[in-house]
């Protein structure tokens, strides 16, 4: 039907490699980033483990305008960032649209390949 005005997009297919679908990120190296993926969660993934203050803004929160949490990184995610605190042994789970910055308080793994 649509065959007059719009192509149907072929993609190259490779059947005799075992790599992962496109999109999916190889994080064996955890040490380096390829060029395209330096992407604020893959930076720190790369710096799991590291003591670290993010600050955060609630532009529609009367309470919380501005917040900073201090702790260590867990996890991070395209959406999110999972933080411990070691003084009270909180964790939190942050949606990454609303940080602003991050600081360390030592050098940042940041590696291209």
């Amino acid at each position: 039907m649509n065959g007059n005005f719009f192509s149907n997009p072929t993609f190259p297919t490779n059947n005799n490699t075992l790599e992962s679908p496109p999109g999916n990120i190889n994080y064996s190296n955890t040490n380096s980033l390829p060029m395209e993926q330096s992407y604020i969660e893959n930076i720190l993934r790369l710096n799991k483990g590291k003591k670290v203050k993010a600050y955060f803004s609630y532009p529609d929160s009367n309470e919380w305008k501005d917040k900073i949490y201090d702790g260590i990184v867990e996890e991070a995610g395209r959406d999110h960032l999972i933080m411990s605190d070691p003084k009270t042994g909180d964790w939190y789970l942050l949606r990454m649209i609303y940080l602003n910055y991050v600081t360390f308080e030592e050098k940042i793994n940041y590696n291209y390949l």
